[in-house]
């Protein structure tokens, strides 16, 4: 087995996020699934850390779009966490901070480690040294940094360095060298576990106290309860030695995070736990804090829209029994994000990725027309139909003797109203003559058909309300 392969394997078995816990779709042939559409101007580099014997490492380059000026931007290098799979780790991870960065206007760089993806060399192990570990690892950060600044178009006098996983207690380590060119650090569920250490979690604790009294550049920390890697006891710990020994850092406990809160930032649904509050800590130091480019983050979550709950079957439109039953069962079984457009023959969903509310349109709209979105995560977002009056409290939905007017053959037809597809819509005359209509304007359509040699027509019902109002 070649020396790099040995030991990136028997290296940080605890660190890494499982590539399993990543959504499915981030491993998409589709790029549009898992990448913003705003253009990344991405440049793959090799920077030299060591001369010999040679190591170069395989470092990502984006640009932002579309920031006025057109730069220079500022800088944040992002550090990735381990794995235990080194060469076969994307150059890409926890894609929402780099996107999160790119929709602040900064540049990005993303350093591979030595040994993973393209990066030449190995990592050494240290046992219970996670200081050796972490110093091994900042030397060549710096060497990227120095090397990153120069490149057109960066803003060398305003730079950020932030990390997941093993990436953080790498960023914290460098941050302790005292690098007088970065602003401020930003530490993503940070830390590292060594195989061969029979103490991790204590060793961790105690190299914090040390980064702590070595640091001045201030730091904010995201760590989450349901940590399957650091329980919160150790990121506490950590937070109040590093603290206490004089490092200025802020922690923001985001409490329980689906099943594991280390996958956190490799999931937009994570967005609305963490960017507030990194806004907020790059303002305080100085540095840009506020969205330029949104198109670089998921489309803002969309407003309940009252039509029904997201576990009535009966009220999604257009899909038969047999649709439902397939499609939107699955949907509900989904984990978050995710996101449901349904047509007027068929719907799409998505989960994971980039943005599943754009990702599920573009796949609806392949194979059925008059998509709109249905239900975001949890939230059913369908609109009522437009041209619908305001539900008012006539009579219950299902009370077919509360329908004013109507004969025997008319309160027949509403009982099969009643269990039509949607959208739908039901329409009254006073001489007894009714319409009814499903699908596509069926508001429109039921009108012309109870006007058919009739005159007053008027909407009694529109999908799950009563619309009846006496004038």
């Amino acid at each position: 087995m070649p020396l790099r392969l040995k030991y990136s394997l028997a290296f940080l078995w605890g660190a890494f996020v499982l590539l399993s816990t990543l959504p499915q779709a981030a491993w998409s042939a589709d790029r549009s699934a898992v990448e913003p559409e705003a253009p990344l101007n991405e440049k793959i580099l090799r920077v030299p850390v060591q001369s010999s014997p040679p190591v170069t490492l395989e470092v990502t380059v984006y640009m932002p779009a579309h920031s006025a000026g057109g730069g220079p931007f500022p800088l944040a290098l992002i550090n990735h966490g381990a794995s235990h799979d080194p060469m076969n780790t994307p150059r890409v991870a926890d894609e929402f901070i780099v996107w999160y960065f790119l929709s602040r206007g900064y540049a990005v760089a993303l350093p591979m480690m030595r040994g993973y993806a393209r990066s030449w060399g190995h990592l050494v192990p240290h046992g219970c040294d996670v200081l050796a570990i972490g110093t091994d690892a900042a030397k060549d950060i710096r060497k990227v940094l120095d090397y990153v600044k120069d490149v057109p178009g960066i803003d060398a006098t305003r730079i950020v360095v932030a990390g997941k996983s093993m990436g953080g207690w790498n960023t914290l380590v460098f941050g302790a060298q005292s690098p007088d060119d970065v602003k401020g650090l930003l530490n993503f569920a940070g830390g590292v576990k060594e195989a061969d250490c029979s103490k991790p979690d204590e060793s961790l604790i105690t190299a914090a106290g040390e980064l702590g009294a070595h640091t001045r550049v201030p730091s904010i920390w995201f760590y989450g309860d349901n940590d399957q890697i650091f329980s919160s006891t150790t990121w506490r710990s950590m937070y109040a030695h590093y603290t206490a020994a004089g490092g200025h850092a802020q922690l923001v406990d985001y409490g329980n995070f689906q099943k594991d809160a280390h996958a956190m930032t490799a999931s937009g649904a994570g967005l609305p736990l963490w960017v507030a509050k990194a806004d907020a800590f790059l303002a305080s130091i100085g540095m840009p804090g506020s969205e330029v480019n949104q198109e670089y983050l998921p489309r803002p979550a969309l407003k309940a829209s009252g039509y029904a709950s997201i576990n009535d079957f009966s009220a999604v439109p257009y899909l038969n029994a047999r649709q439902k039953a397939a499609l939107y069962a699955s949907y509900l079984a989904a984990p978050l994000p995710k996101a449901i457009a349904i047509g007027s023959t068929n719907g799409m969903w998505a989960s994971g990725g980039f943005d599943p509310a754009r990702t599920a349109m573009q796949r609806c709209w392949k194979i059925s027309q008059y998509c709109q979105l249905y239900a975001v995560d949890n939230t059913v977002v369908w609109p009522r139909q437009e041209s619908a009056p305001p539900p008012t409290d006539f009579a219950s939905l299902q009370d077919v003797n509360a329908v004013p007017y109507l004969r025997a053959d008319g309160r027949q037809a509403y009982t099969r109203y009643l269990a039509a597809t949607r959208p739908r819509a039901f329409v009254i005359a006073r001489d007894g003559a009714w319409g009814q209509a499903s699908g596509i304007d069926s508001i429109n359509a039921a009108l012309v058909q109870c006007a058919n040699g009739h005159e007053d027509c008027r909407v009694y019902s529109v999908d799950g309300d009563v619309v009846w109002a006496t004038k």
